[in-house]
């Protein structure tokens, strides 16, 4: 019978390690399967990335196209598909509750320009939301179920 005591790898699976420079009846002794001479036979070489021996490399080679905004803003997204798993019917969102539920961490909502609650997916309780933002899906569907929403941070009018 099969068990955890007696399982082993298939046949031919393993292989025994390539011993160096161990003579030369072992078909790797004398140069250790490096060869004769030249900069890769030397000890303590090693090869850069991307160095192609001199000749301008691809990354140098090809086209640089468009440019990265500095200015962007980044978004930690929730759903309301998540929120409706998650959460019972009269709880509180906060990013400090969804910190806790692991969702999100603490560094990703501090380094982000905050929490946004998008409209993917249905929601039936009535739940009570604070958030950066939300988009006006969202706000509709919360609505609709009986919950409310607030924006954290900004006034009602600069967030939405």
């Amino acid at each position: 019978m099969l068990g955890l005591h007696n399982l082993k790898p298939a046949k031919g699976a393993v292989k025994n390690r390539k011993r160096i420079g161990r003579g030369p009846g072992s078909g790797t002794g004398k140069t250790s399967g490096k060869g004769h001479k030249g900069q890769k036979s030397r000890s303590g070489y090693s090869l850069r990335p991307g160095f192609e021996g001199g000749q301008m490399p691809l990354q140098r080679r090809l086209p640089k196209r468009g440019f990265t905004n500095i200015f962007k803003k980044e978004w930690v997204e929730v759903n309301l598909a998540t929120l409706e798993k998650r959460f019972e019917a009269g709880a509180e969102i906060t990013p400090d509750v969804l910190i806790a539920a692991g969702y999100c961490s603490k560094r990703s909502i501090e380094s982000s320009a905050g929490l946004v609650v998008m409209g993917k997916g249905e929601i039936t309780k009535a739940i009570r939301v604070s958030a950066h933002r939300i988009t006006k899906g969202a706000r509709e569907k919360i609505e609709k179920a009986g919950g409310s929403v607030t924006i954290l941070g900004a006034t009602e009018a600069a967030a939405s």
